[in-house]
């Protein structure tokens, strides 16, 4: 017998691919346009009523901002400030200076609006900019209605009218009424409302919508960013921060300039008086001992005993250097070693006499590992070695006789010139010590007189360490809601959603909806696919008929050879799991295509419960196979011609009260002897096997088993029990049949057949005359 073919390589089935999962979706395609028409209209409603955001922006840059370890010197100078850009951005996110900002734009007392739907801020629509004479203790209101009359510049609130620029006392405290300067007179009727917010919420508000931050990592340009409904106000907040926070770093600079103009006034007066006293002390002090200039004298004096005292000590060095020389050239006995470093000494002699002595030493020591001692070489090295130490020796001495001398000469003239020394009054030293307080006291008079001048001159000239490289400028459009964005969102949601509703409605869906459903379920191979046809006839092949539902069912007729139906295996039967899934249906069409090749085929209603075939055919079952099973018929007169060629029918018969007993009798297989040797092909309806017994009482006669599933009908559970006979080998030969495929989503497009039996298997239907429309759709 052949065996039948893989799953998937049979007919194509349905994928993960994108193709797939659009051919999927597809169907549903208004399904799909609805959801769209409802989110693109909250979309619209959302940007409709959602204020749009603008976004402002302003440049600063900051001076003198020095990266590193500042220099020392600068500590000293009150007046060159070095900032960090970090520190700046604390400063300029400080809510003192945001407070000044709220204060100076009168941002504490908003106009407003009032819409029908949505509020709107009246920054550059409001006639009038309300102050208060006290913001940091005003009374908060919520909503204070009023009226602006053009003509008499007046401000009307719950009927009492007030005039602008004019400080007033109303319910709410001491205020004025400011014309706004953005203000442009219109027809419309705008109903107006203004508030009062504390200050310091006002500006924590505004702070959490401030972001400053330096352009670049080693940038000291800061960027300053705001977003609000109103661009203009944004604009005035950055600048006004800009402006705030410049005369603070000013007015910080001026105090810091005063405070120390009037210090150094103070301790000039003081430095003045206290110079005066030491210029007249020495001038008394040098009338007085007729002291003209012995200073410079005695600085000469100095200056030849600290440098003979310096020759002494360079003379004592070379001579030690010597000595080691001395003691390096004598203790050593033919032994190679470093020679003493000859510091300080610049005689060229002795240092080559040395170098040579210690090539010598050297290459008399390699020279010694290698040879025996009586080695001529070795002993023309020491030959040498003896030559050069008495030299060197002579050498030594002679330098150091002429060190000591000039040592000598050295020490006679310092003791002549600290003779000398002793020799000046002690009233000199008396002198130098007035002199050295009077060179202290000019330097300090002379650098509080700078620093007079650096402070009087910034004092007079302070600018502030920043200067602004762009003023603050609204974006052109909006920046939130973005339409774009939101129409994009609105879009991918209305997908998103109609793809989950769709598959949570397959996912909850009881019944069989694809091919991959029944697939998860059992391991019984597929013989093909019939879809569902809109006509309703129970007959959708024939001779020369081309439909889509005709060719599967020739493609039908082919594939039994993959189940082994030849010539000697020939025994179909068809069944389902319920009523109404086709069964009957798949055995008449099948039967027919079986015929049209022009072989004989036998169809047997073996569905003795509730018979179909022999109705569509016209034919009577008034006698049929039930007769013949209680013997009161012979095989050759069940057969019936249906009219149509090579195609016969044998009718069930009178319906009996045991169709499972009497098909169990063994009539059958003498009934199947004989249609063997008549005919090519033997189709066998009976009943399904979920509610009764039949189909697995016939299987073990038939070659194949052709097991039928409904599309959208058949219950999944259904399936899980047919994997639960097939692992029982209770069917002989199944593959299945999936029938009735409809098209999914709206109009259900395609081809396919109304068919469905609406009844039950039982037994206390079985005796029941009469039966409703073979297929009913």
């Amino acid at each position: 017998m052949q065996q039948f073919p893989e799953k998937h390589q049979m007919e194509e089935i349905e994928g993960n691919s994108p193709a797939d999962l659009l051919f999927k979706f597809i169907p549903y395609w208004p399904f799909f346009i609805l959801l769209l028409v409802l989110n693109l209209s909250i979309a619209w409603v959302y940007l409709r009523y959602n204020l749009p955001i603008y976004q402002s922006t302003a440049s600063l840059l900051i001076k003198q901002d020095k990266q590193g370890a500042p220099d020392p010197l600068e500590a000293f100078d009150i007046f060159n400030s070095t900032k960090i850009v970090e520190n700046e951005i604390r400063i300029l996110q400080s809510k003192t200076l945001m407070h000044e900002v709220v204060k100076n734009l009168h941002l504490y007392s908003p106009v407003t609006i009032a819409g029908r739907v949505l509020n709107q801020s009246a920054y550059t629509l409001s006639p009038i900019v309300i102050e208060a004479k006290a913001p940091d203790s005003i009374d908060l209101v919520e909503k204070v209605y009023f009226k602006y009359n053009n003509s008499a510049n007046s401000v009307t609130i719950q009927d009492k009218s007030y005039s602008l620029n004019q400080w007033v006392n109303t319910p709410f405290g001491t205020i004025r009424f400011n014309p706004n300067k953005y203000y442009k007179p219109g027809d419309k009727e705008i109903n107006f409302y203004f508030s009062f917010i504390s200050v310091k919420n006002m500006a924590n508000n505004i702070l959490n919508r401030l972001q400053i931050a330096p352009s670049g990592k080693q940038s000291t340009v800061i960027d300053l960013t705001i977003e609000g409904e109103v661009p203009k106000r944004g604009e005035d907040i950055l600048n006004e921060l800009i402006s705030v926070y410049n005369h603070a770093a000013v007015l910080d600079k001026n105090v810091l300039a005063a405070n120390t103009l009037k210090f150094v006034e103070d301790r000039l007066k003081y430095v003045v008086n206290e110079l005066d006293s030491v210029e007249e002390r020495l001038q008394n002090y040098k009338a007085t001992n007729k002291i003209v200039d012995v200073s410079s004298q005695g600085q000469i004096f100095l200056q030849t005993v600290s440098l003979n005292d310096q020759k002494i000590s360079d003379i004592n060095m070379q001579l030690a250097v010597l000595e080691q020389v001395q003691n390096h050239v004598t203790g050593k006995e033919g032994t190679a070693g470093i020679v003493p470093a000859t510091l300080g000494i610049a005689d060229p002699i002795l240092t080559d006499l040395l170098q040579k002595l210690s090539e010598l030493e050297l290459q008399y020591s390699q020279t010694k590992k290698i040879v025996p001692e009586n080695n001529p070489s070795l002993i023309a090295l020491q030959a040498g070695i003896d030559k050069l130490r008495p030299g060197i020796s002579e050498n030594i001495k002679s330098q150091r006789r002429n060190l000591i001398a000039g040592k000598n000469d050295l020490a006679a003239t310092n003791s002549q010139y600290t003779s000398m020394l002793r020799a000046i009054p002690e009233k000199e030293r008396e002198l130098l010590s007035i002199s050295r307080q009077q060179a202290i006291k000019n330097n300090i008079y002379t650098f509080l007189l700078q620093k007079r001048e650096d402070a009087a001159l910034s004092f007079a000239s302070t600018v502030a360490d920043s200067r602004i490289i762009d003023n603050a400028e609204s974006s052109n459009g909006p920046v939130s809601p973005k339409k774009t964005l939101i129409y994009l969102t609105a879009i991918g949601i209305a997908l998103a959603l109609g793809i989950a509703i769709i598959l949570i409605k397959e996912l909850l869906t009881r019944s069989v909806q694809q091919r991959s459903d029944i697939e998860r379920y059992t391991d019984i191979p597929f013989l093909g696919e019939v879809v569902f046809d809109r006509s309703k006839s129970p007959i959708v092949i024939a001779e020369g008929k081309r439909s889509f539902i005709a060719e599967q069912f020739r493609q039908l007729r082919t594939s039994l050879g993959y189940l082994g139906v030849d010539e000697t295996h020939k025994k179909i039967l068809i069944t389902s799991s319920i009523s109404g899934e086709g069964k009957s249906f798949i055995a008449v069409n099948l039967g027919i295509s079986l015929s049209l090749m022009g072989k004989r085929v036998a169809m047997l209603e073996l569905d003795l419960r509730k018979p179909k075939m022999s109705d569509e055919f016209n034919i009577s079952r008034n006698t049929g196979i039930t007769n013949y099973l209680i013997g009161k018929m012979r095989p050759e007169e069940l057969i019936k011609e249906t009219g149509i060629e090579n195609l016969y029918l044998l009718p069930s018969g009178p319906i009996p009260p045991n169709p499972s007993e009497l098909i169990s009798n063994g009539k059958l297989e003498e009934l199947f002897t004989y249609l063997e040797a008549s005919f090519d092909y033997i189709i066998m309806d009976t009943a399904p096997t979920n509610p009764v017994t039949d189909a697995f009482i016939l299987s073990p006669l038939s070659n194949v088993t052709l097991y039928v599933i409904r599309h959208d009908y058949t219950p999944k559970i259904l399936i899980q029990k047919l994997e639960q006979f097939h692992k029982k080998n209770s069917l002989n030969n199944p593959a299945i049949i999936y029938n009735g495929i409809k098209g999914k989503g709206f109009g259900k497009y395609g081809y396919g057949y109304g068919y469905g039996y609406g009844y039950g298997y039982t037994e206390e239907a079985s005796n029941k005359k009469g039966w409703r429309r073979f297929f009913n759709g």
